[in-house]
């Protein structure tokens, strides 16, 4: 865990979430008791936020403080409110375009496709809350820096921000090996939001029933698909491409 974004104690935690800080990791002693850590948990549950019980050993081996049966790890970024991105892309005249990431899990891949996107002019990226990889240092050093300079918007549920997107003139292209077409097939001049799956398993079978457009990568060797970093990078510079 990086010191730096490490928080401890049960009143710098409470303060943390009610200042709308994003916890990316939370451990909890196991059979924590009394008044404040309860007003913890309580706050805990009614943010949502993904925590792990935990014995005091391990704690004690993330930080020698008093700590008091609670460290937690805050994102070092500030996280955008997608409709409020939405709006502002909208109104500036470019022809928009983002990336949503479904559950992808890699910290490095995830620095890497920020990295692309930042070079490739992509107006934000969107992610879950819940489940996918954090901002963490190593995420950070993998995007070259470019992590503070693009736009991320955390949400509750990707389809939630799907069906913004459309309302807002957005279409939603999924990038997938099942689709018929290949990507040089799809137009992308038009305001796009280009879907990456998880390294695993790809975009989930209830995402891409929403989507408006799949197209796929051309595929000669032995191997079935592309690392998710390199896939998201060929898509993002065909955009590129089609509307130089």
């Amino acid at each position: 865990m990086n010191n730096e974004s490490q928080i401890f104690g049960i009143r710098a935690i409470i303060e943390a979430i009610t200042s709308g800080k994003t916890i990316d990791k939370l451990f909890v002693q196991k059979g924590l008791q009394g008044e404040l850590s309860r007003e913890l948990m309580s706050l805990i549950k009614k943010n949502g936020i993904t925590f792990s019980y935990v014995p005091v050993e391990k704690l004690n081996r993330l930080t020698k403080k008093n700590h008091q049966g609670v460290v937690a790890h805050i994102s070092p970024i500030d996280f955008h409110e997608l409709e409020n991105l939405v709006i502002t892309v909208v109104e500036s005249g470019e022809t928009p375009l983002f990336l949503i990431l479904d559950q992808l899990s890699d910290v490095r891949n995830f620095g890497a496709i920020i990295r692309t996107a930042e070079c490739t002019g992509v107006h934000g990226i969107i992610i879950q809350k819940k489940g996918g990889a954090p901002v963490s240092a190593d995420t950070i050093k993998t995007s070259a820096g470019a992590v503070f300079n693009i736009p991320i918007c955390k949400v509750d549920h990707i389809k939630d921000a799907m069906f913004y997107l459309q309302g807002s003139g957005i279409q939603v292209v999924a990038a997938t090996e099942k689709a018929s077409e290949p990507i040089y097939n799809t137009n992308l001049t038009n305001p796009i939001a280009i879907i990456m799956g998880s390294e695993g398993k790809g975009i989930s079978s209830s995402v891409l029933k929403l989507v408006d457009q799949q197209a796929k990568l051309p595929m000669y060797g032995e191997i079935g698909s592309l690392n998710v970093s390199v896939a998201c990078g060929v898509f993002l510079y065909e955009v590129i491409r089609q509307r130089l």
